[in-house]
């Protein structure tokens, strides 16, 4: 890995803004619009770039293979050409590692407002604006107006939830902010030819991957539909009903790899990503 740019001074906790000093060098509007810190991340003889403007940005790429090393693992398998649904896609990491080391097409799913727009500058940061399509819509069980609850207003911020003030365990939680969002399903888009049938489904929704699951009920049928990867809660029956489920629809999951995947400890303890494949 090696940064490119970062022309900013991180601290390590928020601090009040300082005086600036008399013969600090100025920059002008243009100058400060111009600024764009990046990561580049080399998988062999291809080049991944991420554009990086705060410390939790710059976290995900840091951990980009560390955080979730199974959802890069999955994506390796991929073959050239194949068709991937990111739902809650954040600002693009795996969307983007998926469409440019990989070669397949990626359909983008990201309704919080930020995390989108920098999900777009990074589409077009590696080029990539003919291969992925992003939504800023959220993906759920139904088609609905509704809001978007916000765990945070910042770049790279997770823990959001469609429709309901819960959290990641279901739980109610209080949200400091709102913004509104439209949904939809993924039969809906796919049987309307909005999306063909995609190969590979990827969910991270941080709670409510149960009710995007439902909306994807009539596709997961189709037997085009390779692997699906998604981040459940096994404290919550709604997710563990999830293993039946998917069961019915010829699915099978590796117990080694959730059991690497589950986290022992922690706030997040008893979440991690399963693998369902054909």
């Amino acid at each position: 890995m090696r940064v490119l740019l970062w022309p900013f001074r991180r601290e390590t906790a928020p601090a009040p803004a300082p005086s600036i000093p008399a013969d600090a060098p100025e920059l002008t509007l243009e100058q400060y619009e111009a600024l764009t810190p990046i990561v580049v991340v080399r998988d062999g003889a291809t080049e991944v770039t991420y554009c990086t403007p705060t410390r939790a940005t710059k976290w995900r790429v840091d951990t980009l293979f560390t955080k979730e090393p199974d959802t890069i693992e999955w994506i390796r398998g991929f073959s050239r050409d194949d068709i991937l649904v990111d739902i809650g896609a954040n600002v693009g990491m795996y969307t983007i590692w998926a469409a440019q080391t990989a070669g397949v097409q990626v359909f983008s799913f990201e309704p919080e407002s930020q995390n989108f727009g920098l999900l777009y500058k990074n589409i077009m940061l590696n080029g990539l604006s003919g291969r992925v399509t992003g939504f800023c819509a959220a993906l759920a069980d139904r088609e609905e107006v509704s809001v978007l609850h916000l765990s945070d207003f910042g770049l790279g911020g997770s823990c959001h939830s469609f429709g309901e003030k819960v959290d990641y365990h279901l739980r109610p939680h209080d949200f400091a902010y709102a913004q509104g969002c439209i949904s939809t399903t993924l039969d809906a888009l796919v049987g309307r030819g909005t999306l063909p049938v995609p190969n590979h489904i990827k969910i991270d929704v941080d709670g409510l991957e149960h009710k995007v699951l439902a909306g994807c009920r009539e596709t997961l049928k189709d037997r085009r539909v390779k692997s699906v990867l998604v981040e459940l809660n096994t404290n919550l029956a709604e997710h563990r009903e999830t293993l039946h489920n998917m069961a019915n629809l010829g699915f099978r999951y590796s117990p080694e790899q959730v059991a690497a995947a589950i986290r022992q400890e922690g706030p997040f303890k008893g979440v991690g990503n399963h693998v369902f494949r054909r």
